[in-house]
């Protein structure tokens, strides 16, 4: 593990990572989901992609990587820009998984790979609306304490800024974003996903002209079962 101190708007954020083939040419840059860390990408990947750099990176407030600041997506996008810019690690191919998806759409790559990525905001079930409608109630009577028992699970054992930027980054619609990359796409999705609904990957498949999609069984952790086909299929790809 290896980590680079970057500075972004004035504040210093620690950035761990691990590098797998570092003598290798071209880069596989790969970023987790929300509540996620590189660890449990690096379990899926690392036996794969055997002629690449693999750079395996703990996004700010999660992993290892440290922050008490609230940041949006585009912050991610800048940081993490950085910190490939100052490792002099081109943007060959990334993978994103979840909200690393939105992350590595906005960073532009040559190749870009999603794994039921963000992005698309479905309706919201009647429960949840509930919720958010109950809590905006109590918090007009200063019972805004209460907020761990509405909380989403992706929140709930977070920091008060976490929660923050998860309030900024978890209903963006980046149909805009999708719709202007103009590269080539790997769109790989499961099947039972209940967090990112396979008619999200369908709808970015649409969205994205050079892309392909990748309909396979499991939930929104599919890529675990499907590590070595997802990577013969991006090797294959690449160097098509």
């Amino acid at each position: 593990m290896a980590v680079k101190d970057i500075t972004y708007q004035g504040n210093k954020y620690s950035i761990y990572y691990d590098l797998i083939n570092p003598k290798m040419q071209k880069n596989i840059i790969i970023l987790h989901g929300w509540g996620s860390n590189k660890e449990i990408m690096k379990s899926c990947f690392s036996p794969f992609f055997k002629e690449f750099r693999h750079v395996y990176i703990d996004m700010p407030g999660f992993g290892k990587s440290k922050t008490k600041n609230v940041l949006t997506t585009k912050d991610y996008q800048q940081i993490i820009s950085s910190f490939l810019k100052e490792s002099k690690l081109e943007k060959d191919i990334i993978i994103g998984h979840s909200f690393g998806g939105k992350v590595a759409s906005l960073l532009q790559p040559n190749l870009l790979v999603l794994l039921s990525s963000a992005g698309i905001v479905p309706p919201k079930r009647w429960n949840v609306r509930f919720k958010i409608k109950l809590f905006k109630f109590l918090k007009l009577f200063g019972l805004g304490a209460f907020r761990r028992y509405f909380a989403s699970k992706d929140v709930s054992d977070m920091d008060q800024n976490m929660y923050e930027t998860f309030k900024n980054v978890v209903d963006e619609d980046f149909t805009s974003v999708f719709s202007a990359y103009d590269k080539k796409a790997l769109i790989f999705w499961g099947k039972s996903d209940t967090a990112t609904p396979l008619s999200s990957g369908k709808m970015i498949n649409t969205l994205i002209k050079d892309s392909k999609l990748f309909a396979l069984d499991g939930d929104h952790f599919f890529f675990t079962k499907h590590a070595k086909f997802i990577a013969d299929t991006i090797t294959e790809e690449f160097h098509g």
